[in-house]
């Protein structure tokens, strides 16, 4: 019965982060149709997607206050209907500066997906299954990612891009009726369900101490290593190991295939031990050395193609105890508040590494972009170990209280 409940809850949860990513990759591809249609630059029309994923990013912790103090039921249904809505009226938008307010409604309503999402799979899934709940989560949001731009290009070939918009927005409001018809079943725990006399600290202090600074500055590493290899594996490919565009391509989809399997695998690991800061080094450092082998030796192809795959298998798996690290380091009714704070971190990397790697690669240095993944990677993981030992500390000096 416990097993069928956590199937229920995991995948209400999983099909919301999916539209989230889904969402926020399904815009790029309209670029040329706005451009026709609204007669504005680029740099106006990638506004749209930074509105987004800056809005989303910047209120990610002040939503993890409101989940862990109100409960995360009525903001995910909230969000999220504001979210599919924002994302169908655009469909409807007549000139491009309602586009970029729709984009900003449409972050504000994205902006409860994770704070919520991990506060309700903390407290509703059986201890012993969070692990694969949070894996499963993180799955579903790269499938996400992945089925965007395919999705709404052939919509919008079939439908115009103004009803590839408006049947895409349209499909979140299933999910809406299906977190009210099912509520009962998401337990979201707000903090004043907590016993009296329990010992936490709160709100600014919490995210100030050096262990929510240290976990998010952890995310942001893992983030720059993932974008990184995401916008410039195919080009670096092709620079240094001489592979032309379609293999490079392929092996980039190799890497993320390996990315989306380990982090289910990784999730069946982390219900079964407690040491998440093992496996996140044994995971990393293995990886981040592959890579370094793809930037610096002479391996034959088949060998290069086989070492992005295993690096992505190794790098998938390291998510899902990296996310059981930091729930283990939040305060019991603060997950939400937390996890809120740590995954803008996710964003944020994002946006560091593009262009600082793109620079290296037009200045005739491609092979440093694999040279410098490998050392964010390595020194994500000394990041975590700090984060760890300075969780720990604090939970003895709380128990000492």
């Amino acid at each position: 019965m416990a097993r069928l409940r956590d199937t229920r809850v995991n995948l209400l949860i999983a099909t919301g982060h999916f539209l989230s990513h889904f969402y926020m990759l399904c815009l790029p591809p309209l670029f040329v149709a706005w451009q026709e249609s609204f007669h504005v630059g680029y740099a106006a029309l990638g506004l749209a997607v930074a509105l987004l994923s800056a809005v989303t990013a910047i209120l990610q912790t002040p939503v993890g206050f409101l989940v862990d103090r109100f409960g995360a039921r009525a903001f995910l249904i909230g969000g999220a209907s504001l979210m599919t809505l924002s994302i169908a009226a655009m469909g409807l938008a007549g000139a491009y500066w309602q586009v970029l307010v729709l984009a900003v409604l449409s972050g504000i309503g994205n902006s409860v997906i994770h704070p919520c999402d991990y506060a309700i799979l903390s407290a509703s899934v059986s201890r012993q299954r969070v692990g694969r709940a949070f894996s499963l989560h993180t799955f579903a949001g790269n499938v996400g990612f992945a089925a965007g731009p395919p999705v709404i290009v052939g919509l919008s070939v079939l439908l115009g891009w103004r009803g590839a918009l408006g049947v895409v927005g349209l499909v979140g409001l299933p999910l809406v009726a299906s977190i009210l018809w099912q509520s009962k079943i998401l337990v979201d725990r707000p903090a004043e369900a907590l016993p009296q006399g329990t010992a936490k600290l709160s709100g600014k202090a919490l995210l100030l101490t050096q262990a929510m600074l240290l976990f998010l500055v952890f995310y942001v590493f893992t983030s720059m290593a993932t974008t990184g290899l995401q916008a410039w594996l195919i080009t670096v490919l092709h620079k240094v190991r001489g592979m032309d565009i379609p293999l490079a391509s392929s092996v980039l989809t190799a890497y993320l295939i390996g990315v989306s399997g380990g982090v289910l695998f990784g999730g069946w690991v982390s219900d079964r031990t407690t040491h998440h800061l093992r496996l996140v080094a044994s995971l990393t450092v293995p990886a981040a050395l592959l890579f370094l082998a793809v930037a610096l030796l002479a391996l034959p192809t088949p060998l290069d193609i086989l070492c992005v795959f295993s690096a992505g298998v190794l790098f998938g798996t390291s998510r899902t105890p990296r996310d059981m690290m930091v729930k283990t380091a939040s305060p019991p009714g603060q997950v939400g508040t937390v996890f809120g704070f740590v995954s803008a971190g996710l964003p944020l990397g994002s946006a560091l590494t593009p262009v600082p790697f793109g620079f290296l690669i037009g200045a005739g240095h491609p092979e440093l972009v694999l040279v410098l993944v490998a050392a964010i990677m390595a020194s994500s993981v000394l990041v975590a170990a700090a984060a760890h030992g300075s969780a720990r500390q604090r939970e003895v000096a709380v128990a000492a209280e």
